[in-house]
């Protein structure tokens, strides 16, 4: 972990806004109609209102924040919406409340946060013709004052499963001191690997494009070593023809890398180091 920085004596409230962003997904394999279906209802089961509800409400207490209100709501046929108001100071006795009530989108999560916020967007999906099904849930933590979103970082990595995750973080704004001199940072960071795990680490491999005058940090990590019954849905290796193991094994590499480089790949994927 860095060494941060000497606090600041600020005049009035830290301005700063402090951004996290991030893809997460999960890859597999669902070869028929059934298996796919299957995949499908697994992750809308897996990751309804009520669970991702519990997953920001964990996130809020990482970062320090406080919920003052919960509204969920869950779709048919599949799809869920929940939406959380927060604060940074302590929440008083009977201010909590709930309602059911729908959010922005089917398979979403928004929370906001005193001058702040949390959103996560869901995206299943499976294709008919190759096989291959992905989850991806997008993650957005924005805060304002004392409290990071970088607090809960392996959490949320940990919290969904993940194969690739693509990472932005950015500080916004600025805030003043006592002596009115700006403020553009006020933390130590050269990285987001600085604030990853050591399990994160040696599970991902990963590549850095940062910014640093514009205190802009992008980090992207793919899993560095592959199983093929980790991808396989409804049926395990040993019950296919060694054949069939190469041919899978080679899709979903390739749609690892394709997501992971952010293009289609034309070149033979056993070139790439995964």
């Amino acid at each position: 972990m860095p060494t941060p920085l000497k606090k600041l004596r600020l005049e009035g409230f830290n301005n700063l806004t402090k951004s996290l962003s991030f893809n997460i997904y999960d890859v597999s394999y669902a070869g028929s109609e059934e298996q796919r279906n299957a995949y499908i209802q697994y992750i809308d089961e897996a990751y309804n209102a009520e669970r991702l509800t519990a997953i920001l409400s964990d996130v809020a207490e990482i970062i320090g924040a406080n919920i003052l209100n919960i509204a969920h709501q869950d779709y048919d046929p599949q799809g869920a919406s929940v939406t959380m108001l927060i604060a940074e100071e302590p929440v008083a006795a009977g201010q909590i409340s709930n309602a059911t009530s729908p959010g922005p989108l089917p398979e979403a999560v928004v929370a906001h946060l005193d001058k702040s916020h949390i959103t996560v967007h869901t995206y299943p999906e499976s294709h008919p013709e190759t096989g291959i099904s992905t989850f991806r849930a997008d993650i957005d933590v924005s805060t304002c004052g004392q409290i990071s979103p970088l607090r809960a970082l392996n959490y949320l990595i940990h919290a969904l499963e993940s194969d690739v995750v693509i990472m932005d973080y950015r500080v916004r704004g600025f805030t003043r001191d006592v002596g009115g001199r700006k403020h553009f940072i006020d933390h130590n960071i050269n990285s987001i690997q600085n604030y990853l795990s050591t399990d994160t680490k040696n599970r991902f491999q990963m590549v850095d494009v940062n910014v640093y005058q514009e205190n802009l940090f992008h980090t992207k990590m793919v899993v560095k070593h592959f199983k093929l019954d980790d991808y396989l849905f409804c049926i395990k290796a040993d019950d296919l023809s060694e054949r069939e193991c190469k041919r899978i094994q080679k899709l979903v590499q390739r749609e690892l890398a394709e997501i992971f480089y952010g293009r289609n790949l034309s070149r033979n994927i056993e070139s790439l180091a995964f």
